[in-house]
């Protein structure tokens, strides 16, 4: 009976020092079953990624995200609420403006699709409302950047330090609690960064041309904060394996690439680091 009541205790303890938005998460999962958190995660990861969607189209035009409503780039039309249902809306349009007949943007469509797979995948995995938490603002911000890498071989700098401010804000909070788990994200940050950086400059020297981008070493630093330095080089053998299988295919589709050839690396880094955080919880 003793032994209940002091397990009940330290329940109670390890309560009171979570986060009330983790308590909050950890008792909406426990209320649903997986399937059901599943989906529902994803409807809202379609949701964001609608957001993200507009973000990757509206960056590199150097337009507002959220100013002004969305409208067609076609007729200027602006867009009701039965275009602007995630996923549902494209599908049902057959990717055109029911105005004027202009094609929509199909990336839009892959950032909902990504969002949602992205909510769907976390809610799969996740354990508590922290790694719920955790799994999706660090999903949901990878998938922009790495979408505007692949689309734009583009890692905005911006974009890449609220990855790494995120990421540092939720090891702080962590080592609050035990400052040791500090040591983790500091020397993942370091290693993810001069893992790249270094070569990336070597490579400069020799060739005296890039062989890899600035960008994509302070996207390896911003995940090292997530990660760890094991999660770093985990994720660095994972987006080669990416990158080889993406050059695999450009060659047998006929674009054999040679050493001039982008490779967008941070789309790899990008996917390889969030099945890293999947595996890990």
């Amino acid at each position: 009976m003793e032994s209940g009541h002091g397990a009940h205790i330290a329940a109670v303890q390890q309560r009171q020092r979570e986060p009330a938005i983790a308590i909050v998460w950890t008792d909406h999962i426990a209320a649903l079953s997986r399937g059901e958190a599943m989906a529902a995660y994803g409807v809202l990861g379609a949701i964001v990624g609608s957001f993200l969607g507009a973000a990757l189209i509206r960056l590199p035009r150097g337009e507002p995200i959220v100013a002004g409503r969305s409208h067609c780039d076609g007729c200027g039309r602006t867009l009701g609420p039965l275009d602007l249902v995630p996923v549902v809306s494209f599908l049902i349009l057959r990717g055109r403006c029911r105005t004027c007949g202009v094609r929509i943007d199909p990336w839009q469509f892959a950032a909902e699709l990504g969002g949602a797979a992205v909510g769907a995948a976390v809610a799969a995995v996740a354990r508590d409302g922290a790694t719920l938490g955790l799994g999706l603002a660090l999903g949901w911000q990878l998938l922009l950047l790495g979408l505007l890498d692949l689309r734009h071989l583009w890692l905005p700098d911006r974009l890449v330090l609220v990855l790494a401010a995120s990421g540092a804000a939720f090891a702080v909070a962590a080592g609050l609690h035990d400052p040791l788990l500090l040591s983790g994200p500091l020397l993942g940050a370091a290693v993810g960064f001069a893992i790249l950086w270094l070569p990336a400059r070597l490579y400069r020297a020799w060739r005296g041309i890039e062989g890899l981008g600035a960008g994509d070493a302070k996207l390896l630093g911003a995940i090292g904060i997530w990660l760890g330095p094991l999660g770093v080089v985990e994720t660095l053998l994972g987006g080669s394996m990416v990158g080889l299988a993406a050059a695999a295919g450009l060659a047998l589709a006929g674009r054999r690439p040679n050493a001039r050839t982008a490779l967008p690396l941070g789309s790899c880094l990008a996917l390889a680091s969030f099945a890293v955080y999947l595996l890990q919880n």
